[in-house]
């Protein structure tokens, strides 16, 4: 019988499928989200590995599969989290399938890198877009409005059952002095992250914890030659990081182990 029950969002590639894994691993049951982007979905990027815009292509349900197949338990649901009613069938999936979600792990992005710059790309040579009412809407739709719901439903349901474990993580990035290159981004991150400390403060009677992640530079198939020697050279970073070892820290603040440990901003290097 399964620990707990997670719903995972951005679980067809990268952390968010090394984060399914590893809690499948542990014996948890785990409802994996996710939204398959082909290829002509991509802005053009010719600094951008080939095999990225594939892996950004997987459908969830092969994750699903994989981890099914270890001797996991896992189900898979393709989710736009750009809607605004998203939340409720997600929640409603989970428990069909497994019962009430106790863990919810906001890993989902609709990422792009747009700038206030003139400059039409960055020190890699990656294409930038200014700063539009479409990026903007599309990047705070799914990093900021859809983990608020997420967090909200979760909240819910939870104080309906009279339930008195539950764990939040999300995903971060960027800084306090903004994301050059990636605006958007790293001002939906820093919304999603407020939220995040907000739940932390308001669920703890819930027995609830919630705590954001700040993964260090992380190769889920994006990371050219170029990029890698930059953060080799940087000594701020302890290298170019595989996605299990943000699952693993993702894992622990989930677990009953981390029971104390709530409103935090894990910052990995």
């Amino acid at each position: 019988m399964s620990r707990h029950i997670a719903l995972v969002t951005g679980a067809n590639q990268g952390i968010g499928a090394a984060v399914a894994e590893a809690l499948a691993a542990r014996g948890d049951a785990v409802l994996l989200t996710g939204l398959a982007m082909p290829p002509s979905a991509h802005r053009p990027d010719p600094t951008m590995p080939a095999a990225y815009a594939a892996d950004r292509a997987t459908p969830v349900s092969a994750v699903a599969d994989r981890i099914n197949a270890a001797g996991g338990t896992a189900a898979a649901v393709e989710a736009d989290l750009s809607g605004p009613d998203v939340a409720g069938p997600l929640f409603d999936a989970a428990e069909e399938h497994f019962g009430p979600v106790d863990i919810l792990v906001n890993n989902a992005s609709g990422w792009l890198a747009d700038t206030f710059s003139p400059d039409a790309t960055d020190t890699f040579g990656r294409p930038l877009t200014p700063v539009t009412v479409a990026g903007f809407d599309r990047q705070f739709a799914v990093d900021t409005r859809a983990p608020a719901l997420l967090i909200a439903e979760f909240a819910r349901r939870h104080a309906l059952r009279g339930a008195r474990w539950g764990r939040i993580v999300g995903l971060t990035s960027g800084s306090a002095h903004g994301f050059p290159g990636e605006a958007s981004y790293g001002a939906a991150k820093a919304a999603h992250e407020n939220y995040t400390m907000t739940a932390a403060t308001e669920l703890a009677p819930l027995g609830i914890t919630a705590n954001m992640v700040h993964p260090p530079v992380t190769d889920t198939g994006w990371i050219t030659d170029a990029v890698a020697s930059s953060v080799e050279a940087d000594p701020h970073w302890l290298g170019v990081a595989a996605p299990s070892e943000v699952a693993e820290v993702i894992a622990w603040l989930t677990s009953d182990a981390a029971r104390r440990i709530t409103g935090h901003r894990i910052s990995m290097r």
